[in-house]
């Protein structure tokens, strides 16, 4: 195998080389090593090859890259790598087409049941009566059959195009990536086989590659190889694969194989995808689907007994049977299906998939990316939120505004700082040396930087002392790094001077480091022994700092001896305090209003933050949170007994000094006590919380990718109010759900109870089979458009929460539901026993037209009944009625064909049109559905009104007897006077 010779060339050279001569090579497809022996080395994880190949840097060089500047990066170059390499794009299953859905739906049992029996009355039909009149019950059966697959299916493809561009949304990862000596942010999908890119903490790893550089690289294997242990990266160990995650530490890395060629590529072609997930909301109303479908049961077997009984007991001679008589009782048994088909409440699970389908859309625009779809109907009924301040309170845009270096204060805008040179020059690496993030050059003069924002704000003080970060980093050699996490709540940096000497750097929470520090710097740069005194006045700068709602960090070195370097960890103590500086993070705009809607909502707001109290206290102050409530730290809460924390929580509303281990045993108490919790988070540690709690919400831009994979929902802009937005998306959901189930509930009553009436009375159902088919349209596909996509207003945020207790069907949907149907079978069933004589019907069609006027009204009653669903809390049932298009598109829709089936399709729909005066008749039965909701909210407002007075007596009459019980006491007691 002829893997190509390698000669090492210096960045510098390698960076000379021409951009055009690059791109041309990459165009001949001139890399001297392939795809295959790549892919080979990482699956079989071959030291032997690596070494045979000439190591990293030999890969990177053949693959026409540089580990100092990356590749050459323009379009030319990027469509030949992944022409020669391919793509980071991992195939997914292939979509399932419409006509999938459509065989699919035809494959309903109760549909292939109404099939057979269309199919045999019509030829039951013609071979009695001719093609003529005879095809008109079976033809109407079977396009009606037709109507409803067609429906289903377009509902179903609709909603699985949906969710594919959710899934496809939910994957997009972004990493850092240098190109052409720029480091650059971009989609994991655009990685090409040769880029070189940088790995943090909380990082997913991409694609397939090998270990460059780095410090203290820990890789989470679990998801490829089940092992709970998480392995060393580094020099001895190479191999990097996508899937994994980064526990701990920092490295770059060289991309060698991508999408199908990686380890996780070959997994997921072996996986099959489907998306199955049932919501809790979806269990809940499946269930109730079955209740009720087994009622539809019992009412079709009693309808279909009563008809065959009426039907024998007429019968003259019950053992000859004409071909007439077969059709009668594939008449009877069509419409027994029917009734069941009618009875099973198909659209609710609909309901729900459409609401949550519509309301993920809306919310992706709102800034929030739902990753499990329980999580918005849950969010509705959250009673409690745990938040972070940074980045989701604060704009997450931090500045250093003051610092106290050597005991001189300085402060932002105010002078220009003039420190000693052996003050400055520590100073410098502690601000640049010992930072994780850096300052990037586009091209154009302007400077972008990468980071955590607490790093690029000491990056940016750092270089406003009039310095730049490359003259301050080749002045000394990095030996060793222990990156920051938020258990040690530190970072720190051994540095190898030019001198010689040795210099570790530390950084992080002031009290934790001011420990640390038995010297201070004063303002001549020399080192003092800290007595008492100095500690004092130290930490009266931190409290100071913190009382101006600004995040504290003390500075701290020492210089040490050469044996510290065979030591596994820095020094825990033997520092100079160096500098405090105190950091502003200003409360994002809306953040006040959003809290004050919360409270509101009756949905508590927990501030959890690693800040001290007195910073913690303040910013929580500043964003409305803490009003009258408790605030605690994380350690006095660990302390408490379960009882004792239960009792803090009641009214707690601020947690500081918390580690994640607080927020997690916080979450559980929360839900412990019946509260919903949602929770937010962006650090690897916070994946145990952001599990736990009933709502997960990750950070979208600070977030780490472990957070984002424990979480439910992504805040793709880290801000609280969209926090907000989701909840009342989810309380949307849920009373869209609550609108649609009122509503066919009502008309499944109806129309069950006025067939089997029928029957019982006159022998026949008014209800046919072509027309209970359309009324079942109108219930399921065309009720779920028109309710469950309702748009959330402001009004859902006046109402408490759900809570975990809450009952899904209301006594006022109860109140509502039986007085609709109460109406609509009331007047139904006097047409139906007087509504000749009413409507003064006397010629030979009378029946007819009796039979028809009864499907009008009882469909317009639907049609009007759809109205009081959607406001079924107002007494204005037009409120904001041109808010939702397609509710009103659907009423329009379902009128017109409605209109078609009465007065052109008589034959197939069993009808015959109507004069004018019917039509009014119908629209007025109809129409006065909107009464009767009318009626039904004053008695509930009077009900409530009276239930209240009353209720208030009785806490008057109490608080009236022990007001005289209490003065009795005192008229005997010389010891006060009353």
């Amino acid at each position: 195998m002829d893997l190509g010779a390698y000669t090492p060339m210096p960045a510098e050279q390698f960076c000379s080389v021409k951009v055009d001569s690059t791109c041309k090579m990459a165009e001949e497809n001139n890399f001297p090593i392939q795809s295959e022996t790549l892919v080979h080395m990482m699956q079989s994880q071959s030291h032997s090859l690596l070494k045979q190949c000439g190591g990293v840097e030999a890969i990177a060089f053949k693959l026409r890259a540089s580990v100092e500047t990356g590749i050459c990066g323009d379009k030319v170059d990027l469509e030949n790598r992944r022409k020669v390499f391919g793509s980071n794009i991992v195939r997914e299953k292939p979509l399932k087409t419409f006509w999938y859905f459509v065989w699919d739906a035809m494959h309903d049992f109760l549909l292939v049941v109404l099939a057979i029996c269309a199919a045999i009355s019509l030829l039951l039909g013609i071979s009695t009566e001719g093609w003529k009149d005879g095809w008109s019950d079976g033809g109407g059966i079977t396009v009606s059959i037709l109507i409803v697959v067609l429906v289903t299916a377009a509902s179903d493809y609709r909603q699985s195009l949906q969710f594919q561009a959710l899934e496809r949304e939910k994957e997009k990862v972004f990493t850092d990536v240098l190109r052409n000596r720029r480091r650059q942010k971009i989609c994991i999908d655009d990685l090409v086989v040769g880029d070189i890119i940088s790995l943090s903490t909380g990082d997913q790893v991409p694609a397939d590659g090998l270990y460059i550089s780095g410090y203290s690289l820990l890789i989470d294997e679990s998801s490829m190889t089940g092992e709970s242990e998480p392995q060393h990266v580094d020099e001895n160990k190479l191999f990097l694969f996508s899937g994994t995650k980064v526990q701990d530490g920092f490295a770059k890395m060289l991309v060698i194989s991508v999408g199908m060629n990686t380890a996780w590529g070959h997994a997921k072609e072996l996986l099959c995808k489907e998306n199955c997930e049932e919501t809790p909301m979806q269990q809940k109303l499946s269930s109730l689907a079955i209740l009720i479908g087994n009622i539809g049961m019992c009412f079709a077997l009693l309808t279909f007994i009563l008809l065959m009984a009426r039907f024998l007991k007429q019968k003259e001679n019950l053992w000859y049977w004409s071909s007439q008589d077969f059709w009668v009782l594939i008449k009877y048994f069509s419409l027994a299906v029917t009734i069941v088909v009618v009875a099973v409440p198909e659209g609710l699970p609909l309901a729900v998939t459409l609401a949550l389908a519509y309301a993920m859309r809306r919310m992706i625009l709102e800034k929030a990316l739902v990753r499990r779809l329980s999580a918005c109907e849950t969010m509705g009924s959250a009673t409690c939120i745990c938040t972070d301040k940074t980045g989701t309170l604060t704009t997450n845009q931090m500045t250093v505004l003051k610092a106290c270096v050597g005991g001189v204060l300085w402060q932002l805008h105010a002078s220009e700082p003039q420190f000693p040179d052996n003050v400055l020059g520590p100073l410098l690496q502690g601000l640049l040396q010992n930072n994780s993030s850096d300052v990037v050059n586009d091209g154009t003069g302007k400077q972008s930087c990468f980071g955590s924002p607490t790093e690029i704000a000491l990056l940016r003080f750092g270089i406003s002392l009039g310095t730049s970060v490359e003259a301050v980093r080749c002045n000394s050699q990095v030996l060793k790094v222990e990156p920051f996490n938020s258990t040690k709540k530190l970072m720190g940096t051994l540095l190898k001077l030019p001198e010689g000497k040795l210099r570790a750097h530390i950084k992080g929470a002031s009290e934790l480091v001011l420990d640390m520090c038995d010297t201070t710097i004063d303002a001549d740069g020399n080192q003092v022994f800290m007595d008492e005194r100095s500690k004092c006045e130290l930490n009266g700068i931190i409290s100071k700092f913190a009382h101006e709602s600004l995040r504290t960090l003390c500075l701290a070195f020492q210089d040490i001896p050469h044996q510290s370097l065979f030591e596994k960890s820095l020094p825990r103590e033997g520092y100079a305090c160096l500098a405090i500086v105190g950091i502003k993070d200003p409360i994002r705009v809306g953040v006040k209003d959003a809290v004050q809607l919360c409270s509101s909502a009756g949905i508590r707001v927990i501030m959890v933050t690693g800040d001290n109290l007195t910073t913690a206290t303040s910013v929580a102050h500043e964003s409305g949170i803490l009003t009258d409530g408790l605030v605690i730290d994380g350690p006095s809460f660990r302390t408490l007994s379960s009882d004792g924390r239960r009792q803090k929580l009641a009214n707690l509303q601020v947690m500081a000094r918390s580690s994640p281990g607080d927020k997690h045993m916080l979450v559980k108490e929360l839900q412990a006590m019946g509260e919903i919790v949602a929770v937010t988070g962006d650090g690897t540690n916070d994946a145990p919380a952001l599990h736990e709690a009933d709502v997960g919400l990750a950070m979208g831009i600070s977030g780490t990718e472990v957070a984002k994979g424990s979480a439910d929902i992504v805040i793709l802009d880290d801000n609280f109010s969209s926090i907000v937005n989701v909840a009342k998306f989810g309380r949307c959901i849920f009373k869209n759900i609550q609108k649609f189930v009122q509503f066919q509930l009502t008309a499944n009553i109806a129309a069950l109870v006025l067939n089997l009436s029928s029957t019982c009375f006159f022998g026949h159902a008014p209800l046919t089979t072509v027309q209970l088919l359309w009324i079942n349209l109108i219930m399921d596909a065309l009720g779920a458009l028109a309710l469950a996509t309702e748009p959330p207003h402001s009004e859902l945020m006046d109402q408490p929460p759900v809570g975990r207790k809450g009952k899904f069907i209301s006594n006022e949907m109860w109140w509502n539901i039986c007085a609709q149907a109460g109406y609509q079978l009331s007047v139904l069933s006097i047409l139906q026993f007087q509504g000749k004589k009413i409507l003064g019907l006397e010629a030979g069609n009378a029946e007819d037209i009796l039979s028809t006027m009864i499907f009008n009204s009882f469909v317009l009653c639907q049609i009007f009944n759809e109205f009081n669903a959607r406001e079924m809390d107002k007494v204005n049932v037009f409120h904001n009625l041109f808010g939702n298009w397609l509710f009103l598109f659907v009423v329009v829709f379902t009128l017109t064909v409605q209109v078609i089936l009465v007065e052109s399709l008589g034959k197939l729909a069993n009808s015959i049109p109507l004069n004018r005066e019917q039509w009014l008749i119908c629209l007025s039965i109809g129409s006065f559905s909107l009464v009767v909701h009318l009626a039904v909210k004053i008695l509930i407002i009077l009900s409530k009104y009276i239930w209240n007075l009353k209720s208030n007596l009785n806490k008057y009459a109490m608080h009236r007897k022990e007001y005289e019980a209490i003065g009795k006491h005192c008229s005997n007691c010389n010891n006060c006077k009353v």
